[in-house]
């Protein structure tokens, strides 16, 4: 093969690998489409329908979010701790339209799963919680979102219902404020390790992102802890997307016969 053929194989392959890599991440600008179930033409029923790199979220059959509920869980002591090597980085909070991220600008550190480590690259929030427990929704969902090079995804969700502030959430609080009035705002050096999971235990199960363009094949780990946030930041959070105060939790899905696994650690015997 001669050099300029080589050279436009080469180009041709780099291009493909960073449309894949770009078509599997979460959509940056959120404009697109909205949480309105009577909306027919941008609502989560026509996420599939409005681009063609979006149709898993209408054919798919392992989206998320799902209801972990106990007839469907098998408990299991193989999967491990998570075994978390965050790290403090540089951040930038952006309004996304119809959530508010915190993405990494340095490296924050990784999530090791079966050997494999996710780097971590973003935070944002769902408000109501999308996943459900035995079909109860709680107030907030944080997601914490990692990534691999060759565009493995893993998630850990973490749920919240009212009570006292998160102590994460409210280093933010000045800086979500004025995501009102701008799209994006440097935030300094974050510490992830300063997100609060609070249990060993974790529902584990495969299934996709919650938002376009629903890419499937994400490793969904969701903490069975309870944490808390007051009313005022779960208002903020709303507040700084919707003039309505919309909630931005996608519908339930389907099961699909898929195992979901709860992890719960062998007690220690003395």
């Amino acid at each position: 093969m001669g050099l300029n053929k080589l050279a436009i194989v080469s180009l041709l392959v780099l291009f493909l690998s960073y449309s894949l890599l770009v078509s599997s991440q979460e959509v940056e600008d959120e404009h697109e489409f909205n949480y309105d179930t009577e909306d027919e033409e941008h609502g989560p029923e026509s996420w599939g329908r409005v681009h063609k790199e979006w149709a898993a979220c209408g054919k798919g059959k392992l989206q998320s979010p799902i209801d972990l509920s106990d007839d469907r869980v098998g408990v299991v002591s193989h999967l491990g701790l998570l075994n978390r090597s965050y790290r403090p980085a540089q951040a930038i909070l952006k309004n996304r339209g119809h959530d508010i991220m915190l993405r990494f600008e340095e490296d924050a550190g990784s999530l090791s799963i079966n050997g494999t480590n996710y780097p971590l690259k973003q935070l944002h929030w769902h408000s109501p919680s999308e996943h459900t427990v035995n079909g109860r929704r709680y107030s907030l969902e944080l997601h914490m979102v990692h990534q691999t090079a060759d565009d493995k995804i893993a998630v850990v969700g973490i749920l919240y219902k009212i009570g006292r502030p998160d102590p994460f959430l409210a280093k933010l609080e000045g800086y979500i404020e004025n995501l009102t009035d701008v799209e994006e705002e440097k935030v300094g050096t974050i510490d992830p390790r300063h997100v609060r999971r609070g249990s060993r235990k974790y529902y584990r199960y495969m299934g996709s992102l919650t938002v376009p363009p629903c890419t499937e094949g994400v490793v969904w780990t969701v903490v069975t802890k309870i944490r808390t946030a007051s009313r005022k930041q779960i208002h903020l959070l709303r507040e700084a997307v919707h003039e309505d105060f919309n909630p931005n939790a996608r519908p339930i899905q389907e099961i699909n016969d898929r195992t979901i696994n709860l992890y719960r650690p062998k007690k220690l015997h003395y």
